[in-house]
């Protein structure tokens, strides 16, 4: 039996943090599948700068995903009810409230387990492991 596992982000400008992120959810199981928000549904922080088809294909060419698709635009339970995962993994600094969602899940008759997966320190002390932080160090070099 295969144990599937739902990730899910804006992945805007990827970087090591997402990819730690992304390792751990498919340690959770056999098989990754990566939710991609839509730029509309993307509203608790700035608007991603990438468009989603080319953050979802990024994520998918990550060696630890096996299907990234897009998420819906009117409900984002929809793909998951599609997929009907064992796990839906969350990021460490997400700003979903797990309680939430685990009551989604069950009124919409979706057993699976809700996991974080833990955060990634930086390995040199430079790294940046948010898009928010990439784009400051950017504005800061390179703005005007």
């Amino acid at each position: 039996m295969t144990r599937t596992v739902i990730a899910q982000g804006t992945f805007d400008i990827l970087h090591p943090g997402h990819v730690h992120y992304l390792e751990e959810a498919a340690a959770m199981g056999d098989e990754l599948a990566v939710i991609v928000a839509r730029r509309a549904n993307v509203d608790h922080k700035e608007a991603p700068i990438c468009p989603a088809t080319q953050r979802r294909d990024v994520v998918a060419a990550l060696e630890s995903v096996d299907e990234a698709l897009l998420g819906h635009e009117e409900d984002i339970f929809v793909p998951i009810e599609e997929i009907d995962p064992d796990v839906i993994a969350l990021g460490h600094d997400q700003h979903h409230d797990d309680d939430a969602i685990a009551a989604e899940l069950e009124a919409r008759g979706i057993d699976c387990e809700v996991r974080r997966a833990s955060g990634r320190e930086s390995s040199d002390g430079d790294q940046l492991l948010s898009t928010r932080l990439i784009i400051d160090r950017i504005l800061e070099r390179r703005g005007e």
